[in-house]
């Protein structure tokens, strides 16, 4: 394993704690059949299409919580390059500016440097992803109706950082030789959010040409 890799998988770097399946429930065992696809080199196109008799709130709760993860740990890699000197204002490039909002403090869309916007977006996730009134880990709990537009608004989010991470820090993941493990990490979610509608085409653009090449 590369260096850069090591670095990747490295607990220590991870920019937020991991949301854990637990052991025994319908979520872990899902976590499990997902993995599994993955580690047996099944294409992602068909890794990502929802297992024969599954619910898709529970299918789209657990790809959520492990792109989550994966993001997290991707950015933490590249966040001592990514700073309020370096970057700013949060871009994908010079077309794309993205301005951070919420339900508390930034009422209205406010430019903000990456890192920042970073920070906010992942604590922002990580208080959707462990509600259980939104994300429940009790089996027989039923998913809100709301569900799936907060799912939807979580992977817009996180689709983000791929952009920022492409556009402005990709010689720093070249660097590290993390290269093939951002791309297929990528491949995997521009499939999944394509396969179910989980992300405006809009979003998308900033990567257009790229995933052209990269997702056939």
């Amino acid at each position: 394993m590369s260096l850069g890799l090591k670095q990747v998988f490295n607990k220590d770097r991870t920019f937020r704690p991991k949301r854990k399946f637990e052991p025994g429930t319908q979520r872990f065992e899902l976590h499990k059949k997902a993995q599994a696809s993955l580690n047996a080199g099944l294409d992602l196109k068909q890794a990502v299409q929802l297992p024969h008799g599954e619910d898709l709130n529970d299918w789209v709760a657990v790809h959520v919580v492990d792109f989550f993860n994966r993001i997290n740990l991707i950015y933490g890699t590249i966040s001592d390059s990514c700073t309020d000197q370096t970057c700013p204002v949060m871009s994908g490039g010079p077309k794309y500016e993205y301005r951070w909002q919420d339900e508390h403090k930034y009422k209205r869309p406010t430019a903000l440097s990456a890192p920042k916007y970073m920070s906010l977006l992942m604590d922002w996730i990580e208080v959707q992803i462990n509600n259980e009134n939104i994300f429940p880990t009790n089996v027989g709990t039923p998913f809100p109706k709301t569900f799936m537009q907060v799912a939807k608004k979580i992977l817009s989010r996180l689709f983000r950082v791929f952009v920022h991470v492409y556009i402005h820090h990709f010689d720093r993941v070249s660097q590290m030789g993390a290269e093939a493990h951002v791309n297929t990490c990528y491949k995997h979610f521009y499939y999944f959010v394509t396969e179910f509608n989980l992300t405006d085409h809009k979003e998308l653009e900033p990567l257009k040409e790229m995933t052209s090449r990269m997702c056939h």
